[in-house]
């Protein structure tokens, strides 16, 4: 099973975000994406022709995210739309977040 096939788990806190050292070996699972914010954030900008092809994308995460009960930072405008995942309960990065990632990533 890869990443992108596999289903986020709730997180009720009180675990340990990942460290530093884990999430640099899962961003191999995660083409494109960026770890920001000392490494406690996922980040990347997609680009596209219009405004309207970035705010549909946008729309698209956001009806992914509803489904996968994890909830991303989303900002676009004209010909861009930048997506970052974090596990807030956690205030860092936990698996789901690079599950998420792995699935926006197959929606491009």
């Amino acid at each position: 099973m890869t990443i992108a096939e596999k289903q986020c788990v709730p997180c009720r806190g009180g675990i340990p975000p990942l460290t530093l050292e884990e999430a640099g070996r899962m961003m191999e699972k995660v083409d494109g994406w960026a770890l920001i914010d000392d490494g406690a954030k996922l980040s990347r900008t997609y680009r596209f022709g219009d405004f309207v092809e970035a705010q549909a994308f946008a729309n698209r995460v956001g009806k992914l995210s509803e489904t996968e009960n994890h909830h991303p930072v989303i900002s676009y405008s004209w010909g861009w739309c930048t997506v970052v995942f974090y596990t807030h309960k956690i205030g860092g990065l936990h698996e789901n977040d690079f599950i998420m990632a792995a699935k926006v990533n197959a929606m491009t």
